[in-house]
């Protein structure tokens, strides 16, 4: 194994890098700030490299202390919650982490049933974009969304989604929008992180034209779904990961699902030998069994979008005629 840093100097940098003060940080840690600062010194030697850039204001990360916080943070947040876990008696723990949206929106409310049929698991969940380093033990397994570029690692499909513009019963009903050009001609919302973009979806549909621009750029899947909620454009999303939106009625496909394209964006992905823990394959197989058995939000939604297509195109035709 490569050489370590001492493991003080490690904490005394996360603490500076987190309350930006090399005294806040000593008050935290009990120690004296001089102390703080020959921590610091001894693993800027150790590195080779200037951590931080002391001003009047405080401490600053420098751009190498920057890259070098993104890793070790998430290595001593592991470290710490093992610590807890041994202190408190936990062991049958189970670290999880997942893309946000797919977290709060498709997780979140089916973890009361994990909990209640593996009461013996203590489950931690964590949620970002950025993905697990395993090496550093940061999770058991990663929901990751995207492309399956992940060699090395046990990458398993959960799902088929259907991707497909959704907007608000009153922007629908304000609209008339009957066919996919007419999207360019009202608010459009575009979700930065989506594997699918308008573009790719108004091209399946024939319309060679791209968005000249968009009405609101938004990087998580949730907050594109709540600007359409909040009636400020049409989102093309993930009818899987917007079902308590549809399910709720606070949005609704513009077309029937024919005009869906589909995809698989969200994947287990762990290592091999992660396999071997009684709580991943019980998490594995739990996931999987709620992947198979989810209710099709489009159920009565889509009916309802092309019921309501239909009768925009009547009245159109009788004001014509």
């Amino acid at each position: 194994m490569s050489q370590l840093p001492p493991l003080p100097t490690l904490v005394a940098f996360e603490a500076v890098a987190r309350r930006r003060s090399f005294a806040l940080a000593a008050g935290e840690l009990n120690l004296t700030a001089s102390a703080i600062s020959h921590q610091i010194a001894k693993l800027e030697t150790f590195l080779g490299v200037k951590l931080f850039d002391r001003t009047a204001q405080g401490a600053r990360l420098s751009t190498a202390g920057e890259a070098y916080l993104r890793r070790v943070a998430g290595a001593l947040g592991a470290i710490n919650a093992a610590t807890d876990d041994i202190r408190q008696g936990v062991r049958n723990s189970l670290y999880v982490h997942a893309s946000p949206s797919f977290a709060s929106l498709w997780l979140m409310p089916r973890l009361a049933h994990f909990a209640k049929s593996h009461p013996d698991i203590s489950l931690f969940l964590s949620a970002s974009h950025v993905h697990s380093d395993f090496a550093l033990g940061q999770a058991d397994i990663d929901i990751r969304y995207g492309v399956p570029q992940w060699p090395n690692l046990v990458v398993q499909p959960l799902f088929e989604e259907r991707i497909m513009p959704l907007a608000s019963p009153a922007f629908i009903s304000r609209h008339h929008l009957r066919e996919p050009a007419q999207l360019l001609g009202v608010a459009l919302i575009q979700s930065t992180v989506g594997v699918l973009q308008w573009p790719d979806w108004l091209s399946a549909q024939g319309v060679a034209q791209a968005p000249e621009r968009f009405a609101l750029r938004i990087d998580r899947a949730q907050l594109a779904l709540d600007a359409a909620v909040q009636g400020l454009g049409v989102a093309l999303e993930s009818t899987t990961i917007a079902a308590p939106y549809l399910l709720e009625h606070r949005l609704a496909p513009l077309f029937d699902r024919s005009r869906s394209l589909t995809l698989q964006g969200h994947f287990l992905v762990y290592p091999a030998r992660h396999a071997r823990r009684p709580e991943v394959e019980t998490f594995v197989q739990w996931v999987q069994a709620q992947a198979t058995s989810m209710p099709d939000p489009l159920g009565a939604s889509a009916g309802r979008a092309a019921a309501h297509s239909a009768r925009s195109a009547r009245g159109a035709a009788r004001r014509a005629g």
